[in-house]
């Protein structure tokens, strides 16, 4: 076997293998099963002195479930709706809580018809999923002077809340103190909270402000993938950190230990909160002022939470104190993440999974934002990316081609070498490597280009998966959303036979696999004919079943990334076509073709 084929079978193999665990790891989305409405009733939660316990035991707990509807427990309380050009719901006065939100933007599918997409949920319903702002009690203060979770405030101003009319919830406990919440919302999903006592009571007191996000359960829609974090998602100080579901739980157990939470003591330019794949809600406290960021577990209801508690403020009598904290809500938009980010929220656009290889991911999917913003098409920017990408791997992959051509012109000095060396491995190596020196051929150099490309795939991936820009966004004709697999199908001609495709995600979609796919493959297909087929059997087996496993293989990832492969297979094809017609090589493509489907026809004959 010549070092040629040797570099060939090797960059195939490595590619073959980082396509297997890659397969393996991250397996297409399965289609998401709606669980069955839940209610959880609403439990008392009781106050404690900040730096001794934790401020709120818990959210309302979960006690017993029911079926009931969401709209039945939005009708469970009071309310002051919300309403603005992004944004429908409502909050609760029962403890003041922002329960109710609905992105007006989004639909949950790309189905006519399909609902907008539900942000938070009261209490009661299925996927609970609420904010909530409170005071606790401070040495010397009864728990039950402050408002609590369930506290019923009242509409002390304004009529609805909106971007141009803020609303004011107050609460007064009968002993001369005041509590009253101003609640404020931007054009996008940016909430401003500003929580102020007044204190006529006589005496000094003592309170902390505190903020809470809980969620009753794992979300139904967790996708559960490495590749993609959801959970809780913090920012103290600089460091970025990431807790999964699956591990939120073991705080509850290091709790009963002697440690209460996970706990970011004193952090400054701070926030937290929970992300999943394309909404978040966080946390943001006054990015100077130093806070406690917790993540906790409350088993028996099963609630994950995170909190921002802020130091304890000294209200004299006859004074009043104000706090201000800010609540994200929204999708993960990366324009307006970064606008926030350039507001004075620390790193937040690092609240968006870039993974591992971020020093690609982000300017990948930044230029990759830009293209589209240029073009209006996602899927031609992905096509316009992978020319860019080739370009400037483009020196890379002409050297790597070229050190082929020369490994090619050796050929003939190399089996010399064979004759004379016999079966003295030792002497052969010696003497291929004074002929590579001589020469000034690097036999490795046809891989360089492929491993480079590894990390690159892997970061467009993330980016196609992992970002929000890509949702439910259109290319052309039946391919209405790049982040989902290819909806076209064998099974039904493409469209054209009266029934309709395989489900996503089940083996007989993965069998009757759709265009993109298809062309996938037959991309590969010609790219390995602009040589001919090796005559070594086992190399030949490997080559011809090259391109339909990875057509198969890749049939059940994002469009998005299926036609990035295309892309880069047919920029490679002519790249090398045209580097090998440079060195007076003509390439039989057409040729290679006829030879391989006459040897095909010769086997099955005998």
């Amino acid at each position: 076997m010549d070092d040629q084929n040797k570099n060939l079978i090797l960059a195939t193999a490595l590619s073959f293998i980082v396509i297997l665990v890659w397969f393996v790891l991250f397996p297409p989305p399965e289609p998401q099963v709606q669980p069955e409405g839940t209610r959880t009733e609403q439990g008392e939660v009781t106050s404690a002195t900040p730096g001794t316990a934790d401020p709120v035991a818990g959210a309302p707990t979960s006690i017993a479930t029911n079926e009931e509807t969401r709209a039945a427990a939005i009708e469970d309380s009071p309310r002051v709706p919300i309403a603005t050009d992004r944004l429908t719901g409502s909050i609760s006065l029962i403890g003041g809580r922002i329960d109710d939100l609905s992105l007006k933007d989004f639909r949950v599918s790309i189905e006519p018809g399909a609902e907008i997409v539900t942000m938070l949920s009261p209490a009661g319903s299925t996927d609970a999923y609420y904010a909530l702002y409170g005071w606790a009690a401070g040495a010397g203060l009864d728990p039950e002077a402050v408002p609590g979770p369930n506290t019923e405030w009242t509409l002390a101003e304004g009529e609805s809340l909106s971007t141009e009319t803020p609303v004011t919830l107050q609460w007064e406990n009968g002993a001369g103190l005041t509590f009253e919440r101003r609640i404020a919302v931007d054009a996008d999903y940016m909430f401003t909270v500003t929580q102020t006592v007044t204190n006529a009571s006589g005496e000094t007191v003592s309170v902390a402000p505190y903020g809470i996000i809980a969620r009753h359960g794992e979300p139904s829609d967790s996708k559960n993938f490495f590749i993609l974090h959801e959970g809780v998602v913090a920012m103290a100080d600089g460091e970025l950190s990431e807790i999964d579901w699956d591990d939120i739980p073991e705080f509850e157990i290091e709790a009963r230990e002697g440690v209460p939470a996970q706990r970011i003591e004193n952090a400054t330019n701070g926030w937290i909160g929970f992300t999943d794949h394309y909404w978040m809600a966080t946390l943001i406290p006054d990015q100077a002022s130093p806070t406690r960021l917790t993540t906790k577990y409350l088993p028996r209801s099963d609630i994950y939470q995170t909190e921002t508690v802020l130091p304890t403020q000294s209200v004299a009598p006859e004074a009043s104190v104000s706090v201000t904290t800010r609540l994200f809500a929204g999708a993960k938009e990366w324009e307006k993440i970064r606008a926030y980010q350039e507001d004075g929220v620390d790193r937040f656009v690092d609240s968006i999974d870039w993974g591992w290889f971020f020093f690609l991911t982000k300017p990948i999917f930044w230029l990759l934002h830009e293209l589209n913003l240029l073009i209006g098409n996602m899927g031609i920017a992905i096509i316009v990316l992978t020319l860019i990408i080739k370009a400037i791997l483009f020196p890379l992959a002409y050297k790597s081609y070229v050190s082929m051509a020369k490994m090619k012109e050796l050929q003939p000095q190399m089996e010399k070498l064979k004759e004379q060396a016999g079966d003295d491995r030792q002497k052969l190596q010696q003497g291929m490597m004074e002929l590579y020196k001589r020469e000034k051929v690097n036999p490795a150099a046809g891989c360089l280009p492929i491993l480079l490309q590894i990390p690159i795939f892997f970061s467009l991936y993330k980016v196609i998966f992992v970002t929000f820009e890509l949702r439910q966004a259109p290319f052309f004709g039946p391919f209405r959303d790049l982040s989902a697999p290819d909806p076209t199908s064998i099974f039904n001609f493409f469209g054209v036979l009266p029934w309709g495709s395989p489900e996503p995600g089940t083996i007989m979609a993965l069998i009757f696999i759709g265009i993109l796919p298809l062309l996938l493959g037959i991309s590969m297909w010609l790219q390995q004919k602009l040589n001919p087929a090796p005559t070594d059997p086992t190399q030949q087996m490997v080559f011809a079943w090259m391109p339909w496993v990875f057509m198969f293989m890749l049939g059940g990832f994002a469009s998005g990334l299926v036609v990035y492969w295309i892309a880069n297979n047919t920029i490679t094809f002519i790249q090398q076509y045209t580097i090998m017609r440079s060195h007076g090589h003509k390439p039989d493509v057409f040729g290679n073709i006829r030879k391989g489907l006459s040897r095909k026809a010769k086997t099955e004959t005998k």
